[in-house]
């Protein structure tokens, strides 16, 4: 690595730091319904959306009637987008005449975006039609991650208020997510990437001829559109098929560093909207430290693991399955960067990576999404750990577990724990069945511990929302395709649903005064605490899998032995 790799890691990490605050305290104004400076814009939009879909933004919901409208509004979603895609052959806005979608992989396509995963078994510019992209795909890219902040600030409600049953309305945190946080943002970053040469346009297929004289058609397309909300919205996906490695997805150092931007943007500053709406702006620095060691840990190794020499070629840095013009640090950032927020878009092949880095790239996935994360659902999984750290540390000093001063009982944990084990059960159970059927072993490109990392992968990216692909796993068959669509919503609403009963069970507690025995969480402590918690439940669950995939993998290049 040369210095100005080590500049730009530290710009990244500056720009994000200093973003935090002025992000999250607008954010924190926004759903509060303090006046912001586009309220006068937006506000009446926003009313007359509330009257067109029938509800009183005054009146609140308790956690039952929240995740309802939650469960209702997705569902919908989710039909809609499937007869979008089953129906575009004789829709318009298909200038290259593409057919019908396949009903199995429109359903898996449905559940993907509609979940904020963006799991693609497709190729963009061959499969799905303008129309499909803009009104089905990008409306779920802004919806789907809307959802997530909707539930966190639920969650945060539920933590933060002294008694009551209620914790806010859907409707309002989804309407509020939209058009004042996602939309404003995604134009200026839209805008940014036209400038860039980013494709934004209605146009037909261009025909070309290579420099070696054969013919192809260049795709074209409103992308610039959807790939800022797909990286503020941490959905992921390509608009192109080779995602943002495609140089009219990314075509310059400048749109590669601001769509790398745009991942972690939104999930960081909502560790301070969090601190902003609980009445302590250092319990959201503490969560925001957690993700951020984890995330610079994580990516250390990365780096390191990726620029050692590697015994197979005799080379030290392999260039293989990385873009010249990206070159191995960005690919290593945007790798880590990616794996840690639920976003699906890459601009490298994991497959290619060392054994290491792509192992810390699917851990990043197993833990939970929670090192940034999701929008919206990296910090309520990260509040999902803070929970079960705050019962552990109660146990070590002997006295009743309080949490922003309510006590954490026996139904928290329990809803804890099932939100931390059931993606991580579809997970492992999924690829355990790949791994024994040839319907699950066919479709590996490689033999050995590698092949047994892309079958990881593929479920652990479904479970994990992530949405990213190894590049060495055909998924397109229907085992992987239905199975992975399973793992996707447990992954999604299996978390979602626990996180929503704690937050409504916490409401309703009242507040005790802080004691001498009160275990303070909002200290240099208690964030190792919460990290030893993620890494000893979390990443020791898949300690055996990972020792059997990439860990074994490195084992054998340094001896020079490959699949």
């Amino acid at each position: 690595m040369g210095t100005l790799e080590f500049v730009q890691i530290g710009v990244y990490l500056v720009l994000l730091i200093l973003c935090v605050p002025l992000l999250g305290g607008y954010m924190a104004k926004v759903f509060v319904g303090d006046k912001t400076l586009l309220t006068p814009i937006i506000r009446p939009l926003e009313n007359g959306l509330y009257r067109l879909i029938g509800t009183n933004p005054n009146d609140e919901q308790n956690w039952q009637q929240y995740t309802f409208a939650l469960l209702a509004f997705n569902i919908l979603g989710f039909i809609i987008l499937f007869l979008l895609q089953l129906f575009q052959g004789v829709l318009p806005l298909n200038p290259a005449k593409l057919p019908s979608v396949e009903p199995l992989l429109a359903f898996n396509t449905a559940t993907s975006f509609m979940t904020n995963t963006n799991w693609q078994a497709y190729g963009g510019e061959t499969t799905v039609s303008y129309l499909t992209q803009m009104m089905g795909l990008n409306v779920q890219n802004f919806v789907s991650a809307a959802t997530g902040i909707a539930v966190v600030i639920a969650m945060t409600r539920g933590l933060a208020r002294r008694s009551g049953e209620t914790i806010g309305n859907f409707w309002v945190d989804l309407v509020r997510s939209t058009l004042y946080i996602l939309l404003p943002l995604s134009l200026i970053l839209a805008v940014l990437l036209v400038s860039q040469g980013v494709v934004q346009n209605f146009d037909d297929y261009v025909p070309a001829t290579t420099l070696s004289g054969e013919s192809q058609l260049l795709p074209q397309g409103p992308a610039a559109s959807q790939i800022a909300i797909k990286q503020l919205g941490t959905n992921g996906g390509g608009f192109f098929n080779t995602n943002s490695t495609h140089p009219y997805e990314n075509p310059t150092p400048l749109s590669n560093f601001l769509e790398m931007f745009a991942i972690l943007l939104i999930p960081a500053a909502l560790t301070y909207t969090y601190g902003k709406m609980v009445g302590s702006v250092r319990q959201g620095w503490v969560i925001f430290a957690a993700m951020l060691i984890l995330f610079i840990v994580g990516l250390s190794i990365m780096l390191v693991s990726e620029y050692q020499h590697n015994s197979v070629y005799d080379v030290t840095g392999v260039m293989e399955g990385k873009e010249t013009r990206h070159g191995i640090t960005n690919s290593m950032l945007w790798g880590a960067a990616t794996t840690a927020a639920s976003n699906g878009s890459v601009n490298a092949m994991h497959s290619s990576f060392a054994p290491l880095t792509g192992g810390i790239a699917l851990l990043n996935i197993m833990l939970g999404e929670i090192i940034f994360g999701g929008v919206g659902a990296g910090l309520y999984g990260m509040l999902i750990f803070v929970i079960l750290t705050v019962f552990l540390a109660g146990l070590m000093v002997g006295r009743t577990p309080e949490y922003l001063g309510k006590k954490i009982e026996a139904r928290e944990v329990k809803l804890a724990i099932t939100a931390i084990l059931l993606p991580s059960a579809s997970i492992l159970l999924f690829s355990a069945l790949a791994s024994v059927t040839d319907a699950g072993l066919d479709s590996r490109t490689n033999m050995g511990p590698h092949g047994l990392t892309e079958i990881l992968y593929g479920f652990s990216s479904g479970a994990g929302n992530n949405g990213s692909a190894f590049a060495g796993l055909d998924a397109s068959t229907p085992f992987y395709t239905i199975l992975i669509g399973i793992a996707i919503w447990i992954g999604r609403f299996g978390i979602i649903l626990p996180a929503l009963a704690i937050a409504g069970s916490m409401v309703k507690k009242r507040v005790a005064p802080p004691s001498p025995g009160t275990f303070p969480t909002d200290t240099p402590l208690f964030i190792i605490l919460l990290i030893s918690v993620i890494l000893i439940v979390g990443a020791l669950t898949f300690f055996p899998a990972l020792s059997l995939g990439p860990i074994v993998e490195h084992l054998l290049m340094d001896a020079g032995q490959t699949f």
